[in-house]
């Protein structure tokens, strides 16, 4: 016989786990990422894609990974390509509030990147990630030369000023934190192409993270979520969050 002896199953398993750390597929490069969709940031033409690739960093960051601190001066931009971030904002007095969940695709610290300004919030993975980092001097450079990346920029920026103009509204404008606690559980859902009788959560957030989200506090969130369990508009299956009235919840977020 002639050849390497095969290599036992167990040992190939480990050897492939240890190229996708926490579980993650790799992007290697811009060029070569097959996760780009319409909308993106990152979805540029094949040559500023090689401009980004030459000029940008990636790393893997594990959950709870601090991307930018608010009121940091900002080093530079950070391209999220998979994964989810936390973005939040906090009081002198210690009480933070959620202001996002961002996703794949999104750019995060662009305005502050662009301006100079210190960071206007604080960003933190909520699973392990991959993000692609340009320093602010590369992104300066890329919206001088080439104009697609400043058009990206801007439709990134009006899309993040519009979000946070509903997020306002909602906040300030709700006629009670149970009408708040309502709007964001059916913004959690996805909605469906035909109405169906539950609702699965696509993500389970604790009662902290809802309470920081609507600017409550945990107690109330824990309370409120009991009432609707008891009215039966929710109910838990284990750790998720099933809406099994969803018409109900939304007269209650109206």
């Amino acid at each position: 016989m002639s050849g390497k002896p095969a290599r036992p199953r167990r040992y190939a398993a480990v050897e492939e786990n240890m190229k996708v750390p926490y579980g993650l597929e790799i992007i290697e490069s811009c060029s070569g990422c097959n996760c780009r969709k319409p909308g993106f940031f990152c979805d540029f033409s094949e040559p500023v894609t090689k401009a980004l690739d030459q000029a940008s960093h990636r790393s893997i960051l594990p959950a709870g990974a601090i991307l930018f601190v608010e009121g940091q001066v900002p080093r530079g931009l950070f391209v999220l390509c998979s994964g989810k971030v936390k973005l939040s904002t906090s009081s002198r007095d210690g009480k933070v509030l959620i202001l996002k969940t961002a996703q794949a695709g999104e750019a995060l610290g662009l305005s502050a990147a662009i301006s100079g300004d210190t960071y206007e919030m604080t960003a933190e993975t909520a699973m392990p990630c991959q993000v692609n980092f340009l320093d602010r001097k590369a992104l300066l450079n890329l919206l001088q030369l080439h104009s697609e990346v400043g058009l990206h920029a801007a439709q990134s920026l009006s899309r993040d000023f519009q979000s946070a103009y509903r997020d306002i509204h909602d906040l300030v404008l709700a006629r009670s934190s149970a009408g708040k606690l309502a709007r964001l559980l059916l913004s959690c859902s996805p909605r469906p192409i035909e109405q169906a009788d539950e609702v699965r959560l696509r993500s389970a957030m604790t009662h902290e993270e809802m309470a920081q989200r609507i600017g409550s506090s945990r107690e109330t969130v824990t309370r409120l979520l009991s009432d609707l369990k008891r009215k039966q508009l929710i109910r838990l299956d284990g750790a998720t969050l099933v809406i099994r009235d969803r018409t109900a919840l939304e007269a209650l977020a109206v």
